[in-house]
């Protein structure tokens, strides 16, 4: 399942193996070798297999969870109580996200989601609602 996701998750980005050695290779440890092309491309056919360490470079350059990355959950969800309070940089229409900001819009949906939970009638509500296009 590895390497039909790491193959996936790379074709999807439209990068090639050497380019995606190259992300990786940005932020070594000390005692860390640099990736090569055709070491990510043993692991794309499972001819080998990455350390722990690379698979979760890898998880974190695709932006997935390393459950999803070795086939564990076929989906990757993200909690956005959890990403509204992680470290990473996180923006909406181009604008970056204070912490501030943040934190607002975690309460704002806090609100709604509680309120939604409170409200009679939800049907009427939402079949009076105009839809939201989310398509860019």
């Amino acid at each position: 399942m590895f390497p039909e996701r790491l193959r996936a998750l790379r074709r999807g980005q439209k990068i090639t193996l050497k380019q995606l050695a190259t992300e990786l290779n940005k932020n070594l440890g000390p005692n860390e070798k640099p990736n090569t092309a055709s070491q990510i491309g043993n692991w794309e056919r499972g001819i080998r297999t990455p350390s722990y360490i690379e698979a979760r470079k890898l998880a974190e350059f695709f932006d997935v969870s390393l459950d999803y990355l070795t086939g564990k959950t076929d989906r990757d969800d993200y909690d956005l109580a959890k990403l509204f309070f992680s470290s990473k940089s996180l923006s909406f229409n181009h604008t970056e996200l204070s912490s501030e900001d943040r934190y607002e819009i975690f309460q704002l949906i806090d609100g709604y989601l509680t309120g939604r939970n409170h409200r009679k009638d939800t049907d009427k509500f939402y079949g009076q609602q105009e839809h939201l296009n989310l398509k860019f």
